[in-house]
């Protein structure tokens, strides 16, 4: 088995990355989407995350990530609280997921904050996802997020150049989306399968 770690900023575009990747027949876990199921009503997350932030951030009875994030956003202390709860949990998650595929199976994890974590070292290949960051805000707007949200989330990210040291490739997605499907194709061809095949022959 392969274990791909997929990283970029807030509106870089690695989902897509992610999705091209599925396309070409990688299995691709989403920390995002666990990140959101591991402190859904009933879970451990849920209680551990309540009793460090309190009933505020709650609506209808559902963690209210918006408020959560406006919480954490705001105080670093506060954001590297919930980290402490959210990515233990993740890993645990994102293991679970990959622990039944095929030896033959190239797993790609979806982490955002990978450099932030210290986590390359639990991957065979590490790629990171580069855009110029006025398309990057574009897209955010696009989503509907606030100027000063997305200079929040983007100032608590890593830079690209910080990602860019812990990866085997850098794809580049200021472009189409036929160009950056070219770039994935890229990696896939010249790097994620020859490292496939050399850890089969080991």
């Amino acid at each position: 088995m392969l274990r791909v770690g997929l990283t970029g900023g807030i509106g870089s575009g690695k989902s897509s990355v992610g999705e091209i990747l599925q396309e070409l027949g990688a299995v691709v876990i989403d920390s995002d989407d666990l990140a959101k199921s591991v402190i859904e009503r009933g879970t451990d997350g849920f209680e551990q995350v309540i009793a460090a932030f309190g009933d505020e951030i709650l609506s209808s009875g559902e963690i209210d990530r918006s408020k959560l994030a406006a919480q954490v956003f705001n105080d670093e202390a506060k954001r590297r609280k919930l980290e402490s709860i959210i990515h233990p949990l993740v890993r645990k998650a994102a293991e679970e997921q990959s622990k039944n595929l095929p030896d033959d199976a190239i797993v790609v994890n979806e982490i955002p904050l990978l450099f932030e974590t210290n986590g390359a070292s639990r991957f065979d290949f590490v790629i990171s996802v580069s855009t110029k960051d006025e398309l990057r805000v574009a897209r955010l707007k696009q989503r509907g997020m606030k100027d000063y949200e997305i200079a929040q989330r983007i100032a608590a990210q890593a830079t690209d150049q910080q990602r860019a040291s812990i990866s085997n490739a850098v794809i580049e997605n200021n472009g189409s989306i036929d160009a950056l499907a070219a770039r994935v194709q890229k990696v896939w061809d010249e790097q994620l399968i020859p490292k496939l095949t050399d850890q089969a022959v080991k």
